[in-house]
């Protein structure tokens, strides 16, 4: 299992057309990920300050898709694809070697 960090909506009890999202972590088999795609929007959401505050505004997103049977899950991951994918193949080796 590998530890990442994923952005959540927040549900909104007020009638404001303004979401709030904050971050979590989540743990994920890399035997179950299916793909890796930059996140554009949400360094938007980042800029306009919809993200928490204590986030970089350089921050990349990387919107990662899990099998999970017939259909898939998708969450989007604090980071770029690159440092994702390098952390994904970090466990797996060390599994491997382990």
């Amino acid at each position: 299992m590998i530890r990442l960090v994923e952005v959540c909506e927040v549900l909104n009890a007020s009638n404001t057309s303004r979401q709030k999202y904050t971050l979590r972590e989540v743990y994920i088999n890399p035997k179950h990920v299916v793909s890796l795609r930059e996140e554009r929007n949400y360094k938007q959401k980042l800029e306009e300050g919809m993200l928490p505050e204590d986030l970089d505004l350089r921050q990349q997103f990387t919107r990662l898709t899990l099998d999970k049977g017939h259909t898939g899950l998708e969450m989007i991951i604090v980071g770029a694809p690159q440092l994702v994918e390098q952390k994904l193949q970090g466990e797996a080796r060390d599994v491997l070697l382990g």
